[in-house]
């Protein structure tokens, strides 16, 4: 049976080359950073190397990026750690209703502790009003965290107003860029972002790595107490071979932008036309032009994303739904929920992300996978019936 995955925001393959660089650090060059010997101190400029690595691609200075497991522990550090290091300021949070669950629910762990957060509302397209950010800003607001690129429907957030408007309040602001990191450039200078969640295996990396830029003055908690390690901030022995990992897949990413980016927008207009030309009853979710080049979200009325999953599944495509079975009973995505639209259609949602080993051949199967599924699943349905029936 073929196999075609695209489930690339969920996570990617790790690329051969990247592999081929982490290889040494398991059985070579395996000292621990914080020794004094030979064997440490080679483990330690090799971290250092990799940490100025995965600097450079965001232009930001070496000595800002603190690597961490992965997003949500970035996101998580961000959030706690500046509004615990900053409670004379205020007790204010700033987020968005369509934010990865690491922020959702470090923002209600927050709210437990006595903090305040303002849940944004977002357009029909998944896109914050500028001014509505700029009237939920308070003398108390300590803190604002909006995601680079939503995860779910692609939908790209204006980083550079935003952070503009953040500071003119005098607040910090945090972008969770795990979407973003490896598909738009990021300059943290240009773009005026304080701190900034990035993860490897998004990036066709190893999972488990990430990062947290924090820019130079920002007043943070650290994350983890113990050991010297991450400038005092984290303690732990580092990962060496993951974070070499990282910084091999970050260069690539990197180097390659352009020809990836060309690549993931012609397949994914390839599936999007392919999908609304041959399936009636369907929605494009997110922003038309300023999304992920890769993500197409859409739901299909009058059935349900789980079953659809599954019945691609068996045909070899692996792709997400936005509903999550909980408890029993299957709720639908809080983001397709937060941009209008009813139950029964988000139900009903499929997100399907391209990646840099999708070829057309995968697309074009996948459209009349997608097709057939589709019409098989609605004959099962009653209310397609009516439909059909004119009722």
């Amino acid at each position: 049976m073929r196999k075609i995955y695209l489930d690339y925001s969920a996570t990617t393959p790790v690329k051969e080359e990247v592999v081929q660089e982490m290889l040494p650090y398991f059985t070579e060059t395996f000292g621990n950073a914080s020794s004094i010997h030979s064997f440490g101190q080679d483990a330690k400029r090799a971290l250092e190397n990799a940490r100025s690595r995965v600097a450079a691609t965001v232009g930001a200075a070496s000595d800002t990026i603190y690597f961490t497991a992965g997003g949500s522990e970035s996101d998580n550090w961000a959030l706690k750690g500046v509004m615990h290091a900053n409670k004379a300021k205020g007790n204010h949070i700033i987020t968005t209703k369509i934010e990865h669950h690491a922020i959702l629910h470090t923002c209600e762990a927050l709210e437990k502790e006595g903090f305040e957060v303002t849940y944004l509302d977002v357009d029909a397209y998944g896109q914050i009003d500028l001014e509505a950010l700029k009237a939920a800003m308070r003398p108390t607001t300590v803190l604002v965290s909006i995601m680079y690129i939503n995860n779910e429907i692609g939908t790209m957030q204006k980083i550079e107003e935003i952070s503009k408007i953040v500071h003119e309040g005098g607040a910090i602001f945090h972008t969770d860029a795990v979407q973003a990191y490896g598909n738009v450039k990021i300059d943290v200078g240009t773009f005026g972002i304080d701190l900034m969640s990035i993860s490897s295996h998004k990036i066709y990396g190893p999972k488990g790595v990430g990062a947290l830029y924090i820019k130079k003055g920002i007043r943070i908690h650290n994350l983890i107490e113990g050991g010297a390690q991450e400038r005092k901030r984290r303690a732990g022995t580092e990962n060496i071979a993951g974070i070499m990992g990282f910084a091999k897949a970050a260069e690539i990413a990197d180097q390659n932008l352009e020809a990836h980016v060309s690549h993931l927008i012609a397949l994914r207009e390839r599936l999007v036309k392919g999908i609304l030309a041959s399936v009636d009853y369907v929605k494009y979710n997110g922003h038309p032009t300023e999304r992920h080049p890769g993500n197409v979200n859409v739901c299909f009325e009058f059935i349900e994303g789980e079953a659809l999953l599954l019945s691609l599944n068996a045909k070899g495509i692996g792709g997400s739904s936005g509903s999550a079975c909980t408890s029993g009973s299957l709720d639908p995505s809080h983001v397709l929920l937060a941009i209008g639209l009813p139950h029964e259609i988000a139900h009903g949602s499929l997100r399907l992300t391209i990646g840099d080993f999708t070829s057309e051949e995968d697309v074009d199967y996948t459209i009349e996978a997608l097709k057939e599924v589709v019409q098989k699943l609605r004959m099962m349905s009653p209310l397609y019936d009516r439909v059909q029936g004119g009722k």
